[in-house]
């Protein structure tokens, strides 16, 4: 665990996270897309973030090979590397939500406790968890960087989903089957959870 420096004082913001919220004209929040590698978690999110820009709402994305050419380039995929990996990009989240943004984090992270750690940075309703669910045999399928053969070849250690496990999620905000749905579908699923959760408004709200 990482220690925490004892010489450190927070130090509050004079603009509050409520009025950052008043200036973008919606609510902040994080959209937490989990799955496979393969099951259209990159894909969704940022599809969804090109939804939301178009309706003028300030978004970021957080994708997990994005990160780990930065913020996360000095961990592995060991379990212990993989828990410190969610750590970071869960701080990372909060201090975007309180920028009054809605951030989208697209990440394997296979473990429930991470999930539920990074859940609990955050006030109840912050979170939402969103799972991306494919079978291993699809996403082995769509696998283009050929991730899957390298990994059943013994060429990469630790490979969720073939020598390292992915905790499935029991009770996520939303489950978007992105083995059946279009991505179309998929995307609006993820806005009518936003809209009914009263994050944004829809045009039907504005009438």
């Amino acid at each position: 665990m990482t220690s925490k420096s004892t010489n450190t004082l927070w130090h509050h913001a004079t603009i509050t996270r409520a009025a950052r919220e008043t200036l973008h004209q919606h609510q902040s929040v994080i959209l937490w897309f989990t799955g496979l590698s393969g099951s259209g978690k990159s894909t969704l999110a940022h599809a969804v973030e090109d939804y939301l820009y178009h309706l003028g709402i300030s978004t970021f994305v957080l994708d997990g090979d994005n990160v780990r050419h930065g913020l996360c380039r000095d961990l592995g995929f060991s379990d212990k590397d993989r828990v410190e990996n969610i750590r970071r990009i869960g701080e990372l989240a909060k201090l975007m939500t309180e920028a009054g943004i809605i951030t989208l984090t697209a990440f394997i992270s296979p473990f429930k406790s991470d999930r539920n750690t990074a859940r609990n940075l955050v006030p109840h309703g912050d979170f939402l968890e969103i799972y991306c669910e494919c079978p291993i045999e699809t996403c082995e399928q769509r696998d283009v960087k050929g991730l899957y053969k390298k990994a059943r070849a013994g060429q990469i250690p630790f490979f969720t989903g073939i020598d390292s496990p992915y905790e499935a999620p029991e009770n996520p905000d939303l489950t978007v089957d992105t083995q059946s749905l279009s991505l179309e579908a998929s995307v609006q699923q993820v806005i009518e959870l936003l809209a009914q959760r009263g994050i944004i408004k829809t045009q039907q709200d504005c009438l």
